[in-house]
C-alpha cells in the first residue's frame, strides 16, 4: 500500500478507540452472565430504541437492594420502566418478596405473570388483578424526561404505592 492510500484509510483516534473498546468490554459483560443472574430465566438486553438504558450491575444491585429493605419481609415491588432493577431483583432469587415489571418492551413476557404491559402514554390502563395502592415500594425511571412522561408515570407510581418511592431519572 503506498503512503497516499495509507492516508485515505480512516483511522480512529486513540480517544475514541479507548471508548469503542471500552463500548465492546460492556456488551461483553451484558452477554456473559455473571454469578448473581444464574437464576434468571433469560438476560435481556438494553433496548436504545425503547429509550431503555440499563444501570451498571453496581448500581442495579444497589437500587434492588434498597428496594428489598423497603419493601420489607413479603413485600411487593414494583419496577415501572425500570428493567435493570428488575432482572436483578429476580437474580437475587428470594422468596421474601415479590417483583413485578410494569414495562412496554414485550420481550419481557417471557417473565409471565410478573410482567404487566406498561405505555406510559395510558397511566392507569393496568390489568385489573392489579390493584391500587398494592405495592409497598414502586421502583421507577421514566423513559423520557419530558413533562408529559414524568406526569404520567407520576400518575402510575401514585396508583400503585402504598407510599414508597424510588424514582430514578438520568
Amino acid at each position: 500500500m503506498s503512503d497516499s492510500e495509507d492516508e485515505d484509510t480512516p483511522q480512529l483516534s486513540s480517544h475514541a478507540l479507548a471508548a469503542l473498546q471500552e463500548f465492546y468490554a460492556e456488551q461483553k459483560q451484558h452477554t456473559e452472565p455473571c454469578e448473581e443472574d444464574k437464576y434468571n430465566i433469560g438476560i435481556i438486553d438494553e433496548n436504545w430504541q425503547l429509550s431503555q438504558f440499563w444501570y451498571s450491575q453496581e448500581t442495579a444491585l444497589r437500587l434492588a437492594q434498597e428496594a428489598i429493605t423497603a419493601a420489607g419481609e413479603g413485600g411487593r415491588i414494583a419496577c415501572v420502566s425500570a428493567p435493570s432493577v428488575y432482572q436483578k431483583l429476580r437474580a437475587l432469587h428470594r422468596q421474601d418478596f415479590s417483583v413485578y415489571i410494569f414495562e412496554y418492551d414485550r420481550r419481557f413476557a417471557m417473565y409471565g405473570e410478573e410482567f404487566i404491559f406498561y405505555d406510559y402514554n395510558h397511566p392507569l390502563d393496568l390489568p385489573e388483578k392489579i390493584a391500587a395502592h398494592s405495592f409497598d415500594i414502586v421502583v421507577a425511571d421514566p423513559p423520557y424526561l419530558s413533562e408529559e412522561c414524568l406526569k404520567k408515570t407520576s400518575e402510575t407510581i401514585q396508583y400503585l404505592t402504598r407510599g414508597k418511592v424510588l424514582l430514578c431519572t438520568a
